[in-house]
C-alpha cells in the first residue's frame, strides 16, 4: 500500500484527519495480517477479504464496520473495484436481524422476541455470507411457528434494512406530468443513461462492473424498472451479478447471482429445503414498498410473485396501484 498517495486522495476528498489516521491504521493492521502469506494489499485476491473479517469478528469485532469502511475508501483510490463487490457482500444488509429483534419488540412484546430469539445468536457484521441463510431459516421458523403467516409477513414487509434516499419531490413531480406509464418509462431511461455513465467512466453499478452485454440486457427490459398492467406495476431486480448471471450455466448458480440478500443468497447455490426461507422475500418486497408508500402518501401493497427461491430466474414483485391512479 502506497500510504503517501492514499492519503492525499482522501485529503483531495476532504476525509477528516482523524478518518484518515483511523484508515490508514486499519489498513496497516490488515497488511500485517497479509504478511503471514506474503501478500499485501496490491497481491491479495479481494475473494480473501472475508477470511480477514471473520478474523476481526472472533477478535476485536467493533473495529470490523471501520475496517469496511477503510478498504471500500481504498478501492475507490486504487480501482480494485473487486474489493467493493466482496466488502458489499460482506456488509449488505448487516443490520437486517438487529432491526427484526427491535420489531418484533415493538409489535409484539420483549416476551414474544426473546422466545423467538433464544438460543439464537444473530451472524455479527464480518462473518462470511454463507453461514447467513442457516440463521434465516430458524428465525423464520420460529416467527411462523409463534405468530402465523400474516403476522410474519407484517414483520417483514416493510423491509428490515431500509434504503438509500430517494428524490421523492421530484419523482412525484415526474409522475404528476407524465403519469405512470411515461414516468416509467423515464426512469428506465435514466437507469440506461446511469449504466452508461459507469461503463464510460469504468465504476461500479451497486456491486458489479458494467459493459456492453449488461446495458443491452437491461435495456431490452423495461421491468427492471417497472411496468404497468392495469392497476398493478410488474417489477423486477436487475440481477446482483449480471454478467455472471448471463454467462454461468448452472441454474442454481443463476439464482444466486441473481439474488442480492445475503441472508438467503448462498442458500440458492444447491437443492436443498428452502420453502421456509421463501417468505423472506416480502423483506425485498419491502424494499420497493418504501419508495411507493412515499410516492403516493399511503400504505401500498408490494408483493414478490417470482424469485430464486421458487425456482424462478427472475425476482419479480407486484406493486398494487391505489384505486385513483390512472
Amino acid at each position: 500500500m502506497n500510504e503517501r498517495n492514499f492519503q492525499l486522495f482522501l485529503e483531495e476528498n476532504e476525509v477528516d484527519t482523524d478518518t484518515i489516521e483511523n484508515f490508514l491504521s486499519k489498513l496497516r493492521d490488515y497488511e500485517n495480517f497479509l504478511n503471514k502469506e506474503n501478500l499485501n494489499l496490491d497481491s491479495v485476491n479481494p475473494k480473501k477479504l472475508v477470511e480477514y473479517t471473520e478474523y476481526l469478528v472472533s477478535t476485536n469485532k467493533e473495529s470490523v464496520l471501520d475496517f469496511l469502511r477503510a478498504i471500500l475508501s481504498y478501492a475507490n483510490y486504487s480501482k480494485k473495484y473487486d474489493f467493493i463487490t466482496e466488502t458489499i457482500d460482506i456488509v449488505e444488509s448487516y443490520n437486517a436481524m438487529d432491526n427484526l429483534f427491535s420489531r418484533i419488540a415493538e409489535i409484539h412484546g420483549e416476551q414474544m422476541r426473546d422466545k423467538i430469539f433464544r438460543d439464537l445468536n444473530i451472524p455479527l457484521l464480518g462473518v462470511h455470507p454463507e453461514k447467513k441463510p442457516s440463521f434465516t431459516k430458524n428465525i423464520m421458523r420460529r416467527l411462523e411457528d409463534n405468530l402465523g403467516y400474516e403476522d410474519t409477513i407484517a414483520l417483514l414487509s416493510p423491509c428490515l434494512h431500509g434504503r438509500p434516499p430517494d428524490d421523492i419531490k421530484g419523482d412525484k413531480k415526474n409522475l404528476a406530468e407524465l403519469g405512470i406509464d411515461g414516468f416509467l418509462l423515464k426512469k428506465h431511461k435514466d437507469l440506461i443513461k446511469r449504466l452508461e455513465k459507469h461503463k464510460d467512466e469504468g465504476t461500479l453499478e451497486f456491486a458489479q462492473l458494467v459493459d456492453d452485454e449488461v446495458i443491452e440486457f437491461v435495456r431490452n427490459n423495461q421491468m427492471f424498472v417497472g411496468v404497468r398492467k392495469e392497476n398493478i406495476i410488474y417489477t423486477s431486480k436487475v440481477p446482483y451479478q449480471t454478467k455472471k448471471f448471463l454467462t454461468v450455466k448452472d441454474e442454481n448458480m443463476k439464482k444466486f447471482y441473481l439474488c442480492y440478500c445475503p441472508w438467503i443468497r448462498s442458500a440458492l447455490k444447491e437443492e436443498a429445503d428452502n420453502e421456509i426461507l421463501k417468505k423472506f422475500c416480502h423483506c425485498s418486497a419491502g424494499w420497493y414498498k418504501l419508495y411507493w408508500d412515499q410516492i403516493f402518501e399511503q400504505s401500498i401493497l408490494v408483493e414478490p410473485i417470482k424469485t430464486g427461491l421458487n425456482g424462478d430466474l427472475e425476482c419479480t414483485f407486484a406493486i398494487h396501484l391505489p384505486a385513483d391512479i390512472k
